[in-house]
């Protein structure tokens, strides 16, 4: 079965995407995922429920992570070139996945036998997608799924209003970041004017990059780098944004609920909502703490 052609896109609005290269390690047999390959499905999937929970789209986490994994997993085995291209975006009204293997060959909807071990992806990515198909040349396999919600650029995690002042502190990647982090960022939220609690800002930035401390750096070190960034918005909402190299969080909604003492739970505790997304780059995440103006009883 010839699968549909490609959408044009010329007509819609790329709303927010996010896109990356993955170089390939061909297995010396053809058709077969080499070890290294054989970790992005996975990857990806991480990447992409990061990705629409950021805006806001979770309840397609679950069919987006499945058609990732087929597409990206049938571009490492059959792919030509260096390297395979990703692309998750909003357009309009819907998510589209678009995957690019560099070959020219059309992929074929093919019904598997009932012993057969593959061959049943394309009929998922058939079933799941509302729609999909390939690029004219043949090298990009697409597919899109409707939003469940208004198409809202970056939500929950985007600015809600925009910016007046921030101030940006990069830390070094090991366990001074955290006492720095303390004394520095109580210096640059009283330059930001915030009108908060400093002292109660000044402990979820504590918690936050004691958090990329433990969690987000790489055990075997190497070139890593970790920052905060303080924003003061229109609407006097303080924006605490820490960057670790790690792009994900596992366990992140039971860290939520782990209560007082336990980690991250304290940002809660403190009065401020939590959000984590990957960063533009893929290289890392920044997981952001919202709080608001006033006194704050924790």
């Amino acid at each position: 079965m010839t699968p549909p052609a490609f959408a044009t896109q010329k007509d819609t609005r790329v709303r927010t995407a996010l896109e990356m290269s993955l170089e390939r390690h061909p297995h010396l047999e053809p058709g077969t995922l080499s070890a290294t390959d054989a970790v992005w499905p996975a990857r990806l999937r991480r990447i992409v429920r990061a990705a629409l929970t950021h805006w806001g789209q979770q309840d397609l986490v679950e069919s987006a992570e499945l058609l990732t994994s087929e597409l990206v997993t049938n571009a490492l085995r059959h792919g030509r070139g260096p390297d395979i291209g990703f692309r998750l975006s909003i357009r309009d009204d819907h998510v589209v996945i678009e995957v690019r293997d560099g070959c020219p060959d059309l992929p074929v909807l093919r019904q598997a036998g009932p012993d057969d071990e593959g061959g049943r992806g394309l009929f998922l990515v058939d079933s799941l997608a509302e729609t999909w198909g390939v690029s004219p040349d043949g090298t990009t396999t697409w597919c899109s799924l409707p939003l469940t919600k208004g198409p809202v650029d970056m939500q929950p995690a985007a600015v809600t209003a925009p910016v007046l002042r921030e101030m940006l502190l990069p830390l070094p990647a090991d366990a001074t970041a955290v006492n720095i982090a303390r004394i520095k960022g109580r210096t640059l939220l009283t330059m930001l004017g915030w009108p908060g609690s400093v002292h109660t800002a000044i402990d979820v930035v504590h918690c936050l990059v004691d958090n990329a401390v433990r969690y987000g750096l790489a055990p075997e070190g190497g070139r890593q780098s970790l920052a905060v960034c303080l924003r003061v918005t229109e609407a006097h909402e303080l924006l605490i944004d820490v960057t670790d190299p790690n792009p994900t969080f596992p366990g992140f909604d039971t860290a939520l609920t782990a209560g007082p003492g336990r980690g991250v739970g304290d940002v809660q505790q403190a009065g401020a909502a939590l959000t984590w997304f990957v960063s533009p780059d893929c290289e890392g995440k920044t997981v952001r703490a919202t709080m608001r103006p006033g006194t704050v009883n924790p």
